[in-house]
């Protein structure tokens, strides 16, 4: 389990920098572990939609699953920069800081304490297949433009799914994929080019697959 905030190194759950007219995108997830389709979604994210900045937001844990195994959140943000590889990749910690556990709460108080920041939230296609899951989903959406990412076999079954289907009339052309970070939401699009099976979920499997034998 992640050690509690006053244990936490401070650059774990630092704040990155946000200036005004920044173009940032968030991705959200435990990170555990990072992988390299982590880093494709955000390059891709980042050239197609214009971002300045990528931000992996690494969670100290996830309400919808469980996370009694996970690794401290350090050892996770340690991995993610490691892998991350990029200037244009930020990865924090900070919503340990900020004492929030659902990603509504989240990306509202970083809208909060960055007037002026232009978000886009971030997810692969399998995340939206479950998204009418999340808590408050409908009005994060109504809170910050949405660039979903093509992956490899859930896209169709993303587009049918019942958060799709109930923002059909929000999505935008591909093509006009750029302007969504200065769209007003609801608004979101779907970015293809990036095929990669790769998952936080396979990679655990295979290790303790390993470990086994």
């Amino acid at each position: 389990m992640s050690a509690p905030l006053r244990t936490l190194p401070r650059d774990i759950t630092h704040m990155p920098i946000a200036a005004p007219g920044l173009r940032i995108g968030l991705l959200g997830g435990s990170f555990n572990p990072a992988h390299a389709a982590h880093r494709a979604i955000s390059l891709l994210a980042r050239k197609r939609l214009g971002l300045d900045r990528v931000w992996w937001l690494v969670s100290p844990g996830n309400p919808l699953k469980d996370t009694s195994r996970w690794p401290p959140l350090a050892d996770r943000v340690a991995r993610a920069r490691k892998l991350a590889a990029s200037p244009c990749i930020e990865v924090t910690g900070i919503e340990a800081k900020l004492g929030t556990r659902f990603t509504y709460d989240t990306v509202a108080e970083l809208r909060r304490r960055c007037p002026g920041v232009r978000f886009v939230f971030l997810m692969g296609a399998d995340i939206l297949a479950e998204f009418h899951r999340w808590r408050r989903w409908r009005e994060l959406v109504r809170l910050v433009p949405i660039a979903v990412i093509d992956r490899s076999g859930p896209s169709l079954s993303a587009l049918a799914s019942p958060a799709a289907i109930a923002l059909v009339r929000a999505r935008i052309e591909e093509s006009e994929a750029a302007s969504l970070p200065l769209r007003t939401p609801p608004a979101w699009v779907l970015l293809h080019g990036l095929k990669s099976p790769i998952s936080s979920t396979a990679l655990r499997a295979a290790a303790r697959a390993q470990a086994k034998g």
